[in-house]
């Protein structure tokens, strides 16, 4: 006869939320209150309507939503706002992952599509996840590979143009003398492999049971990606198809995740799309807000020149008490609009993708180390940085490289960018606990683009 007490140790229910207490979100410092806006800061800051007047009407609007916090995962904590390092195959192009420990990277993102395709995910599940296929010990994410079927499929490769709106072309363009390699109907996609053109099929169930099987502490729910060139009817089907295969996204996860007890929790995260459409996005946040996802993506197409406008839509709609991703940015004026409009995490290729044309990040801007004034130049990268790249090698030696078509050169340059990066990241976090925020914003961004 059962024991009174095993009931609940082997009730689904209850194994899940011991499960989920695993990850956690809280809030820190309020950017609102640590250094609440004057009129001149309103004026200047990123909450503005389409018609370009102040967004400012109390409560919750009448403030910047930036905010630090603590992602509490399985695998270690995130203090946010935070930098998240693309990891694209399971590693960082060109960097070891001992070496993005050292330079301050607190968690790595992977992307479902690639690890899906090569090596597949049964062998990061064998492996014991991604973390320890890939030797990191701290927290992971992979995305849904949504992002990746489409632009992809649609033979844009990693280009898809958030510069300008332009609905007028058909809703199923493809890159010029590309195919299409991605066809959506309501159940999913049908996408043909960039590798060998082997047909595959992605779903909401089938995204969910790959990256359960990939293992990352968060993962995100499959969507369909839209772009800035598509109609107004279309992003409207797309972002009610978006709802409800984040539905079936939420089921299929409650239902693996019962399924593999023993398993390290997985949050999962919803993805917000609606384009340039404020109703489309609020509706969407809405939607996704009110369902049991443990965070929050904002992705799609974000028109540069718009993207705290609309994340600041995202954010005034979604819960405040979980954490909100904003998906593929790093420059320096984007990684703050975002900051200061609610964005807790972000991510993005650039860092090392630049890397390897030999661009480098300093205060003052981006160079190509490539330039012949560098032949003779034996200063480090950056004056009084402290990675690794610039204690120990000279512009001059990393010049050579280049021009010599060594790979250590992407190497050495991709650990610079990713460190630039993850401490202007880390320095907003603590200009937001010190009040200094604004003041922090202006003189980086100064010099930055000077």
């Amino acid at each position: 006869m059962r024991h009174s007490g095993s009931s609940s140790e082997s009730d689904p229910s209850v194994l899940r939320a011991a499960q989920q207490s695993a990850f956690s979100f809280e809030v820190g410092a309020r950017l609102s209150e640590t250094r609440p806006p004057s009129s001149g800061l309103v004026n200047a800051g990123g909450g503005s309507r389409n018609d370009g007047g102040s967004r400012y009407d109390g409560g919750k609007r009448g403030e910047f939503l930036g905010r630090t916090g603590t992602i509490t995962t399985p695998h270690g904590q995130i203090q946010t706002p935070a930098f998240i390092a693309v990891g694209t195959k399971a590693t960082v192009k060109a960097v070891l992952p001992e070496s993005m420990k050292e330079l301050g990277a607190q968690a790595l993102l992977a992307n479902a599509y690639h690890l899906y395709l090569q090596p597949g995910p049964e062998i990061l599940d064998a492996a014991g996840g991604l973390g320890a296929f890939m030797n990191w010990d701290g927290p992971t994410f992979t995305d849904s590979g949504g992002f990746q079927v489409m632009s992809l499929g649609s033979g844009f490769k990693k280009v898809i143009d958030m510069t300008s709106v332009d609905a007028s072309g058909p809703d199923d363009a493809v890159a010029p003398g590309k195919e299409r390699l991605a066809h959506v109907d309501e159940d999913g996609v049908w996408f043909k492999s960039h590798l060998n053109g082997d047909r595959h099929r992605f779903s909401p169930e089938i995204s969910m049971r790959v990256q359960h099987q990939i293992g990352a502490d968060i993962m995100f729910a499959f969507d369909e990606l839209t772009t800035l060139q598509n109609s107004r009817g279309y992003q409207e089907e797309s972002l009610e198809r978006t709802r409800r295969w984040a539905e079936r996204c939420v089921v299929e996860h409650e239902r693996l995740t019962a399924s593999r007890v023993g398993k390290p929790y997985q949050a999962l995260f919803g993805v917000i799309q609606g384009a340039q459409y404020e109703d489309l996005r609020r509706k969407a946040c809405r939607d996704l807000g009110g369902m049991p996802f443990d965070g929050f993506g904002i992705g799609g197409a974000l028109e540069k020149e718009n993207l705290g406008t609309i994340v600041r839509w995202c954010n005034e709609e979604l819960p405040e008490n979980k954490p909100r991703h904003l998906l593929g940015i790093s420059e320096p004026d984007d990684i703050f609009t975002a900051i200061e409009n609610g964005a807790d995490t972000f991510d993005c290729v650039s860092p090392t993708r630049v890397a390897r044309n030999s661009a480098f990040y300093t205060p003052t801007g981006r160079y190509n180390l490539s330039g012949a004034r560098y032949k003779s130049d034996f200063g480090p990268l950056q004056d009084g940085c402290d990675c690794y790249t610039c204690v120990n090698y000279s512009r001059a030696y990393i010049h050579h490289l280049y021009k010599a078509h060594e790979m250590v050169s992407a190497t050495l340059i991709s650990i610079h960018n990713e460190r630039f990066v993850v401490k202007m990241v880390d320095d907003a976090r603590l200009a937001i606990e010190s009040g200094d925020f604004f003041e922090f914003k202006a003189e980086t961004l100064g010099q930055y683009y000077s």
